[in-house]
C-alpha cells in the first residue's frame, strides 16, 4: 500500500507521480515557509513538467479546504471527545491545529492535486518524456 508505485506514496512521499525517483519541491522541509511551494519546473529523471498549465495548483485549494476540514474535525474530538475539555478550548485547539499544520497541508494539498492527473510509469525514464 505504501511502496513505490503507489499514489499513496507520491503523495506522502512528496515525489515525481510518474517516476517517483526524486522530490518535486527545491525544500522537503513544508515547515521552511520562504520555500513551501518553491517546486522543480521539470522530473530531472523522466522529465515530467509539473505545471502542466498556468495556475494549475488553484485547483488544490478545493483539496486543501478539504484536508483543513479533516484536520479540524480530528482535533476537534480529540480535544472535545477524547480529553474532555471545553468547546472554547476546544475552538482554540481547532485553530492552533490549522497555524501548526498549514504548511504540511498546502503540500499535501498539491501532492494530491497533481496525482488525480498523473499516473506512476514503470518504464518512466528521459527516453519516454511526453
Amino acid at each position: 500500500m505504501f511502496k513505490k508505485g503507489s499514489k499513496l506514496y507520491s503523495i506522502l512521499t512528496g515525489t515525481c507521480p510518474r517516476c517517483q525517483q526524486e522530490s518535486m519541491y527545491i525544500e522537503k522541509n513544508p515547515y521552511y515557509l520562504s520555500k513551501v511551494y518553491k517546486m522543480h519546473d521539470n522530473c530531472s529523471h523522466c522529465g515530467l513538467h509539473y505545471k502542466i498549465e498556468p495556475s494549475f495548483f488553484y485547483g488544490a485549494m478545493y483539496v486543501s479546504y478539504g484536508l483543513g476540514v479533516a484536520f479540524s474535525v480530528a482535533a476537534f474530538v480529540i480535544a472535545y471527545v477524547l480529553i474532555g475539555t471545553s468547546l472554547k478550548t476546544s475552538f482554540f485547539a481547532i485553530i492552533g491545529t490549522l497555524v501548526v499544520f498549514m504548511p504540511v497541508i498546502m503540500r499535501l494539498s498539491r501532492n494530491i492535486w497533481i496525482n488525480f492527473f498523473i499516473s506512476y510509469r514503470k518504464d518512466a525514464d528521459k527516453k519516454t518524456k511526453p
